[in-house]
């Protein structure tokens, strides 16, 4: 299960593949974010945070990747804008092949602040957070 689970996720990500994501998302899981504090919850939400960094990150590739039952945690590099990002994402998922908790650690400071930024602006652009 676990082979199949990991490349479901590296199409998502490869891919861009929404829909995907949508299936691998669990509509109760918890997302923790190193842009905002506490975890948001829902898989709508989650949703929303992982498209949106799809889409700001720039030359992203995972390098290495450690898996124990339904834990993953996967090393990742990519940049935003002129800053490059080291980055881990801890995943659980549930026996059923969905995402229950996902976890993003990120590297530098000064890439971390600026994925903030931008992830706030999309944040308020789309009407989550006011400014």
């Amino acid at each position: 299960m676990s082979d199949l689970r990991l490349a479901k996720w590296h199409e998502v990500v490869a891919q861009g593949n929404t829909e995907l994501l949508t299936e691998l998302l669990h509509p109760n899981m918890e997302f923790h974010s190193p842009t905002f504090w506490g975890a948001k919850e829902g898989g709508h939400v989650a949703h929303f945070i992982l498209c949106q960094v799809l889409d700001i990150f720039e030359d992203f590739e995972y390098h290495r990747e450690w898996i124990d039952g339904n834990n993953f945690a996967l090393e990742f590099s990519c940049k935003v804008e002129d800053k490059k990002i080291k980055g881990i994402d801890l995943i659980r998922w549930n026996d059923e092949g969905q995402i229950i908790h996902f976890e993003v650690m990120v590297r530098p400071l000064n890439g971390l602040a600026r994925l903030a930024d931008l992830m706030t602006q999309r944040f308020v652009d789309a009407g989550f957070i006011k400014k």
